[in-house]
């Protein structure tokens, strides 16, 4: 496909009786917001295989699309930079609902600010330990930067383990909000948000606030473009606000028709997220 549409997903896999695919869950978003009857209309039966990375999955999405579809989806964790991989199927994705899967390359460790392992259930910066080496090319700065002393490697996430060794993440540490001194995971919020049934995409980030240094701001794109606007807005941040405490709600909702995502699916937040602040001065 040249571009992602839900329902012609649906009709492709049924014409040419498709057995596996690789997806990121702003499709499956997509998919599920469909009619019953558009949904039912497809019959995807052929698939064996859904392979899903790019960004966390909303523990909700992924268990209707289970439901489904049935235990076909493989979720995996890792960069180009190959340091390491984490895989989880969705059995092992039942029984661990909201991980990304436990490590097959490398160890994953979980490390706070001043380089010290934590232990499972405490959140901190992820690094993959024993696994291949890397360096990014002409940037030794940025290398030494992804490194610990004890040579373990990060691609800049946040999250833990569980008792059992399966990864969970929060969110990227560089979109981390501090807002009145508290830490919030913007992932946490948009996984809200994506399940309102006017919502087709969501970034949320930090943006400047006098009173409490950041606050939180959600770009929306509608699912249609018309609606956008005041009400729409606070009823998506009073919907919010059913679900998770108000310091970790937008305190306001921009419109977008599209937001900006790579062509495997990766949102790119921070082309948002660098409008709301001041440029840097130039020397």
């Amino acid at each position: 496909m040249e571009s992602f549409d839900a329902e012609d997903f649906l009709r492709l896999v049924e014409h040419h009786r498709v057995t596996q695919s690789q997806l990121v869950p702003t499709m499956f978003v997509r998919m599920l917001k469909l009619p019953d009857e558009v949904r039912r209309r497809h019959d995807v039966s052929s698939l064996r295989g859904a392979i899903h990375a790019a960004a966390p999955c909303p523990v909700d999405v992924k268990a209707r699309m289970i439901d489904w579809w049935g235990p076909i989806l493989i979720e995996y964790y890792g960069g180009s930079e190959g340091n390491g991989i984490t895989v989880a199927t969705s059995q092992q994705w039942l029984a661990h609902r909201g991980t990304v899967g436990r490590a097959v390359v490398g160890a994953v460790k979980i490390v706070d600010d001043d380089d010290r392992e934590l232990a499972a259930g405490q959140i901190g910066t992820v690094y993959f330990a024993g696994g291949p080496t890397f360096s990014y090319h002409n940037d030794p700065d940025k290398t030494r930067r992804a490194h610990n002393a004890r040579g373990w490697s990060t691609l800049g996430d946040v999250g833990y383990l569980d008792a059992d060794g399966f990864l969970y993440l929060t969110d990227r540490k560089a979109y981390m909000i501090i807002s009145g001194g508290v830490n919030i995971y913007p992932q946490e919020t948009e996984d809200v948000l994506i399940g309102h049934a006017e919502v087709a995409d969501v970034a949320v980030f930090g943006v400047p606030s006098e009173e409490m240094g950041e606050e939180v701001k959600a770009v929306v794109q509608p699912r249609d473009m018309r609606r956008a606007g005041d009400a729409l807005a606070a009823e998506l941040i009073a919907f919010c606000r059913a679900h998770l405490s108000p310091i970790k709600c937008p305190r306001s909702v921009d419109f977008e028709a599209e937001l900006p995502r790579t062509p495997t699916g990766k949102l790119l937040k921070r082309h948002l997220r660098d409008r709301y602040w001041p440029k840097p001065a130039t020397p």
